[in-house]
């Protein structure tokens, strides 16, 4: 067993999420025996609805092209055409009131362009992850949260909200985020009306694993009592 299925089942056992977690490992480099992705996608985060399912596979700028916002967060140079249709996504979003000019500087980018992308469910990663990104309820999200406080992995910034994609060099820039997700993500992706996204770094993933298990018993413990306090003390 790898210790990234190790690392999946923990995260599973803790968890009980309903897709699996999707690693993104960042290369200098296109990886040797792993296979490019064919195709095309409307979205970088629909790469990651395809990891969840099972697929191992790595992309490179070009494949990012569909998609403006992420090929701005991810700090990918888009051709002369592509900048047309990005300056048009962007006023499409700027008129319907989606986001305003003066937030656009304020989304977290990738320092430096990524030859090459691996997505991979967790267990199945072949490199080293940069970034693991779990979609999970409200519950699996708050335990997660808690156990990268723990763990020193950030944990403490409010939840990201728009683009959703922004989560991934956050997390590399300050730790563990929470993203509430945005209406493209949920629609490319089929993200659940009850699901959220938190994105650990990989360099974290072990810490997080072992301080959840403090967490997870923490909180069952803390049930109890909040349950027996409950059934105490409400009167009306």
């Amino acid at each position: 067993m790898t210790p990234w299925q190790s690392l999946e089942i923990r995260f599973a056992e803790a968890l009980h999420p309903a897709r699996r977690p999707v690693s993104v490992t960042f290369l200098d480099a296109a990886p040797a025996g792993i296979e490019r992705l064919g195709g095309l996608q409307p979205s970088g985060c629909s790469f990651w609805r395809l990891a969840a399912a099972g697929q191992v596979f790595y992309t490179v700028p070009a494949d990012h092209f569909n998609c403006a916002v992420g090929a701005y967060t991810h700090n990918i140079p888009l051709s002369p055409q592509r900048e047309k249709e990005t300056e048009q996504t962007l006023q499409l979003m700027f008129g319907v009131g989606y986001i305003r000019p003066e937030d656009v500087p304020g989304i977290p980018r990738l320092r430096k362009t990524p030859a090459a992308t691996v997505y991979a469910p967790l267990g199945a990663a072949p490199l080293a992850p940069s970034v693991v990104l779990f979609a999970c309820r409200p519950s699996a999200a708050m335990l997660l949260n808690e156990a990268a406080m723990r763990a020193g992995s950030g944990g403490a910034l409010p939840p990201l909200g728009r683009p959703t994609c922004m989560a991934l060099p956050a997390a590399l820039e300050k730790g563990t985020v929470s993203s509430l997700g945005c209406i493209g993500n949920r629609v490319y992706t089929g993200l659940g009306e009850d699901e959220l996204y938190v994105a650990v770094p990989g360099a974290d993933l072990e810490k997080v694993a072992t301080a959840l298990t403090t967490i997870v018993s923490a909180n069952l413990a803390l049930e109890e009592y909040a349950r027996g306090r409950r059934a105490q003390l409400a009167t009306a």
